[in-house]
């Protein structure tokens, strides 16, 4: 167990503030309130909103997240200056956190000024946010490059001023765990939190290392969000927490993933495929030995249930999966192979996949129909579409299709061509089902501008997913054949028999 300074472990969330510090991230306020009520909710501690005298919009997304009535303390960034904490007050913040930089570095090349006038501007601005009735986090930024003995002094003094709490910054991530666990003890003044930047990839380590060391509070960002190499992330710490060192973190993990999609989706920062607990590929399997040990125990090879974090396995495909792993897929399909047909499928499918090609689920049930002799008849056909786009348009489609013999077309818009098709697409066949568009990936095969495109989409139905693709040198014909590709195995009748002497 980690032993912690004398309560659990809590976790202040700075995705709005630090997080929104990524190059090209900006919320709106609607989006922030957004962001925080599903921290609130997920069980994080402390919301920083942002920085007050940032700008106009961040003082109101401060206010619209303090009048909220969260489950959670609403906190902003400050700089040691009264006119910083007034609007913080002024704005309906619960607490301040006071970041003063420390290192000589930052006082001498940043600020300017002496040691001495630095610790001067720190305690005055603790007392005048006591005064104006804030909970005080005083943070020693860049604290890892600091002298020690300074840090301490500031520290000190700033808890006797009426400091809360205490928040040692690896601002540029150089601190290391054995370092963290030896500097950290003689800083616990007051409740002391761990601001890790993970420019190194020791983010998480040294995170854990600090509370090890008597840190009662960590600093994260949902997706590890943050300026350069982001900071530590929230999913990662909670899980290492709960899974490695036994701590109940009272953080309800089965919202994890929901909310790191939800956090990708407003940012637009897409998660890594390979990201620990959230990205695509955690509870992925290919390879035929790791998916038959999966399906026969899952912690054969896996080191938590996905849905401890709000996820599904999922086994995928390709020149590395075993006839169990295949057969699995397609019963999953409703497709019920004889043994030699099985070993067919599964010849195709390694041939498709030693051509360097993803195969998808549409690909699987066209080999499939292939092989067992399927009659297979699409219920939607394309008979045309038309795109309206340019500088001065609205993102425009309009589709006719056959869909289930009907004549049906559609319309919509969208924020550009590729949307705009899709969602028309979506509409057209609305009456016969509603499907969902879950994921789309798009990659360049070729180069140039006349560069073969691969789309890949992931579409739900009713609890049902398939994921399809389309291949073509116009990125929007790629996208429409996807998803019609998508559609029509969502939509084909599910009483259909697909046994193996169904023909």
């Amino acid at each position: 167990m980690i032993v912690l300074f004398g309560e659990s472990s809590r976790f202040f969330d700075t995705t709005l503030r630090d997080g929104e510090q990524t190059p090209g991230v900006s919320l709106t306020p609607a989006e922030k309130l957004e962001i925080a009520t599903h921290l609130a909710d997920v069980g994080v501690h402390v919301i920083e909103a942002g920085s007050a005298a940032a700008s106009v919009g961040e003082r109101e997304s401060i206010r619209a997240i303090a009048a909220a009535g969260l489950a959670a303390e609403c906190c902003t960034y400050v700089r040691a200056l009264p006119g910083d904490i007034d609007l913080a007050a002024d704005a309906g913040a619960d607490s301040v956190h006071l970041v003063v930089p420390v290192s000589d570095l930052h006082i001498a090349k940043k600020l300017r000024k002496t040691r001495g006038e630095v610790s001067q501007m720190a305690w005055s601005a603790v007392e005048y946010a006591k005064e104006r009735g804030l909970i005080v986090e005083l943070s020693g930024e860049d604290a890892s490059r600091a002298d020690q003995g300074f840090l301490a002094e500031v520290f000190r003094e700033g808890v006797e001023r009426g400091a809360d709490r205490l928040c040692f910054c690896d601002t540029v991530g150089l601190l290391t765990p054995e370092r963290a666990a030896a500097i950290i003890p003689p800083l616990l003044f007051a409740p002391l939190s761990i601001h890790c930047h993970d420019d190194l990839g020791f983010g998480l380590a040294t995170t854990v290392a600090a509370l090890r060391a008597g840190a009662t509070c960590a600093h994260v960002t949902v997706n590890g969000l943050g300026e350069r190499a982001g900071n530590t992330s929230l999913e990662e710490l909670v899980m290492a927490l709960e899974v490695l060192y036994g701590v109940d973190t009272g953080i309800r993990t089965e919202e994890l993933y929901p909310l790191s999609t939800h956090v990708a989706r407003l940012t637009g920062v897409p998660l890594a495929t390979n990201k620990p607990i959230v990205g695509e590929m955690a509870f992925t399997h290919e390879s035929g030995i790791h998916a038959h040990g999966v399906m026969r125990d899952a912690s054969t090879y896996e080191p938590l249930r996905p849905e401890r974090v709000g996820r599904k396995r999922r086994i995928v495909l390709g020149k590395h999966s075993g006839s169990a792993a295949v057969e699995a897929a397609l019963n999953d399909m409703g497709y019920a192979p004889d043994g030699p047909q099985l070993r067919e499928i599964v010849d195709r499918i390694k041939l498709l996949g030693d051509a360097g090609m993803r195969i998808t689920d549409a690909d699987i049930m066209a080999i499939a129909d292939t092989v067992m002799e399927i009659e297979f008849t699409p219920c939607i056909e394309l008979r045309q579409f038309t795109i309206v786009s340019g500088s001065n348009a609205m993102p425009t489609a309009s589709v006719t299709m056959l869909v289930r013999g009907e004549e049906i077309t559609g319309a919509a818009v969208g924020t550009g061509p590729v949307d705009a098709a899709i969602r028309a697409l979506q509409r057209s066949v609305a009456d016969v089902g509603s499907v969902r568009l879950d994921e789309y990936s798009v990659d360049a095969i070729t180069g140039g501008t006349d560069a073969l495109v691969d789309v890949s989409v992931k579409l739900s139905r009713n609890g049902k997913t398939v994921t399809s693709r389309g291949a073509r040198t116009d990125i929007i014909m790629a996208s429409v054949e996807a998803v019609i590709a998508g559609m029509n195995r969502l939509l084909r009748e599910e009483h259909e028999d697909r046994s193996q002497d169904s023909h």
